[in-house]
């Protein structure tokens, strides 16, 4: 799952979202200068990785490109399912999206001086294109598409991903139907077992 999701399976919780936010930026003995409450955040993130990783409604997701994105169809799935999250946000969440988005980037804001340097560098950029909004667009996301092709080590082809979700637009969101009130599920249970709190509705 990438940025949107994160962010709403951390719930309310503040540590929880810094901690998602930040955990892919975080490496090794890093995470030994943050609290244990945001730890929890960025172990939350990873167990999310696990499952999303191993489950067969996003396996079945990744097969339909793998042949043409490699190991670059796991990263192309995750946008995938944040487009499908953001433009069928009703179904998920009660909130507005904008004002559910913007409380996001206040949060991250206020405790700008703890993110990593990647995600100092991140943050702004986010905030100003206002991707988890627009992630439901499809040609902001064929902006950002491009931007995470021009930034691959290798020729990712990213920059096709968007002509290629449209073509099996159906297939890819019913895998997203399918799989993400499980993950929300898994979430929920792996939340309340650490901090005993609600996701939002």
């Amino acid at each position: 799952m990438n940025f949107l999701a994160h962010i709403y399976l951390s719930g309310k919780d503040e540590n929880l979202i810094l901690g998602n936010f930040i955990a892919d930026m975080v490496k090794g003995r890093q995470i030994e200068k943050y609290s244990p409450e945001v730890v929890k955040g960025i172990r939350l993130h990873r167990k999310i990785d696990e499952f999303t990783d191993s489950h067969p409604f996003v396996t079945r997701s990744k097969d339909r490109i793998r042949e043409k994105y490699r190991h670059y169809s796991g990263v192309v799935v995750d946008m995938y399912y944040d487009h499908f999250l953001a433009s069928s946000w009703d179904d998920y969440c009660n909130e507005p999206l904008e004002t559910f988005v913007q409380n996001a980037y206040n949060v991250l804001l206020k405790n700008y001086i703890m993110l990593p340097s990647r995600a100092k560098f991140i943050l702004p950029i986010m905030i100003g294109s206002n991707w988890l909004v627009n992630y439901a667009d499809l040609k902001s996301l064929q902006r950002h598409m491009e931007g995470m092709s021009r930034r691959t080590s290798f020729n990712s082809g990213m920059e096709e991903a968007v002509t290629d979700l449209k073509k099996h637009y159906n297939e890819f969101h019913r895998d997203f139907v399918e799989f993400f009130p499980e993950l929300v599920s898994f979430s929920r249970k792996y939340v309340e077992k650490i901090n005993k709190f609600n996701l939002p509705t």
